[in-house]
């Protein structure tokens, strides 16, 4: 499941907005032989095949009385390819562990059952954590209708993200940027407000090597000028909920809010936002007319703070990377 999981990750960038999965399969004669005979798969691009077909195209009769694991419940239901379980069962399996059952109500037990009644041996909940927490855009898309909400922010040990003229470029080193890209890419959507573009005219793409599959959504809140580099965007308005139900409803998992400080503090608190990244310098602006990360009113008292968990804490290059939930 571990192998499983290294998969599915490898499968983010282009299998959006089907889930991200992998899966492995041992033989009988391999269980305790070498690592070469097990074969693996991860979901293709939409529309071709998902992990679990992948994987029993490359064992052939080999999965013949063989164990599958999967990180998420094989589908049971015609979409743009046949179900799994169809193929799974077809193939002669006898053993599937599954990592976490799919949230997605087409889905949701109908796997598991069908593979049962079939016959097959089911294990459901090996790795389930670690699972759901690769998942979580998936998961909260599903469950909700609304993407999974990650909020960026790059800024100064005094919590500033400009200066008193409006300058931010560039508070953070080159790994950190890179870093970002990386985050873009793996975000189906990227926001920002009308005001960031037209303070920083921002490109809102991805720029990763080697260059991603596809880009993201550039999405505004507000209009921009149509010599915009980010054009063409989505120009959105209104209610911040209604927002994220207009981008789940275009097939959004994960949005990826870059700014500014005035829609950062709109999702914030409005407790829109399912997970923070936060890249801090070690620099300080040095006084009280910077711009801060959050402009409007903040906690009142010490009981209404926000609080929530490290989630991680990475060092890139000369600068520090914090990702909160």
């Amino acid at each position: 499941m571990r192998r499983a999981l290294e998969l599915a990750g490898s499968a983010r960038l282009r299998s959006s907005p089907n889930p991200w999965v992998g899966c492995v399969i041992v033989p009988v004669d391999s269980r305790k032989g070498s690592a070469s005979e097990v074969f693996e798969g991860a979901t293709e691009a939409p529309g071709a095949r998902h992990a679990e077909q992948v994987a029993l195209d490359a064992a052939g009769a080999r999965a013949r009385g063989a164990t599958l694991y999967t990180t998420l419940e094989p589908c049971a239901h015609h979409g743009r390819t046949e179900p799994c379980v169809d193929a799974i069962v077809r193939a002669g399996v006898a053993r599937v562990v599954v990592g976490m059952v799919d949230p997605d109500v087409k889905v949701s037990g109908r796997g598991i059952e069908a593979l049962a009644r079939a016959g097959i041996d089911v294990e459901v909940g090996v790795m389930a954590n670690e699972v759901a927490e690769q998942l979580a855009p998936y998961v909260k898309h599903r469950t909700s209708g609304r993407p999974f909400v990650v909020l960026k922010l790059a800024l100064s040990l005094d919590g500033r993200i400009a200066a008193r003229d409006r300058s931010s470029r560039w508070i953070t080193g080159d790994a950190a940027r890179a870093d970002v890209h990386r985050l873009r890419a793996v975000s189906d959507a990227v926001l920002v407000g009308a005001g960031t573009i037209r303070a920083d005219d921002p490109e809102l793409s991805a720029r990763t090597d080697p260059p991603p599959e596809r880009q993201p959504l550039r999405v505004v809140l507000g209009c921009a000028p149509d010599e915009a580099r980010a054009q063409p965007l989505v120009e959105l308005s209104g209610d911040l909920g209604s927002v994220l139900d207009d981008l789940g409803r275009r097939g959004v998992l994960q949005v990826l809010v870059e700014g500014g400080a005035t829609v950062a503090h709109g999702f914030h608190s409005a407790g829109l936002v399912d997970r923070y990244v936060l890249y801090v310098a070690p620099v300080f602006f040095g006084g009280d007319d910077g711009v801060p990360a959050f402009a409007g009113p903040g906690a009142g008292s010490m009981d209404a703070l926000w609080r929530g968990r490290f989630v991680s804490v990475t060092e890139l290059g000369g600068d520090l990377r914090i990702e909160v939930a």
